[in-house]
C-alpha cells in the first residue's frame, strides 16, 4: 500500500533522533508490505473512529488511518504523547 504523511506527522518525525527516524522508516516499510505484522502490534485505537496505532519501539508509537489505497500517517512520537492527540 501507499504511504501518505500528514503535516503533523512530518513535524513529529523531524523531532525524532536520527536513530529513531531510521527505525521508524524500517517499520513503515514493513507496514506497507504487510498491514498486520505481529512485531508492529497494530491495533485500532479505542475511542477513535478509523484511527489505528502501531509500535516503533516499546516507548514510541505512530498513529494512522487506513484509506482505500494508502496508509495516512497522522502522528509519531512517545507513546503517551502520540496517543493522546492521534
Amino acid at each position: 500500500m501507499k504511504i501518505r504523511l500528514k503535516e503533523t506527522f512530518k513535524k513529529d518525525y523531524r523531532k525524532l533522533t536520527t536513530a529513531l527516524q531510521r527505525l521508524a522508516d524500517n517499520k513503515l516499510k514493513l507496514l506497507a508490505d504487510n498491514p498486520r505484522p505481529p512485531s508492529l502490534r497494530v491495533k485500532k485505537m479505542e475511542g477513535h473512529v478509523d484511527i489505528w496505532e502501531a509500535s516503533i519501539t516499546m516507548k514510541y508509537r505512530r498513529t494512522f488511518e487506513i484509506e482505500a489505497d494508502a496508509f495516512l500517517m497522522r502522528r509519531i512520537g512517545e507513546h503517551d504523547k502520540a496517543l493522546k492527540n492521534p
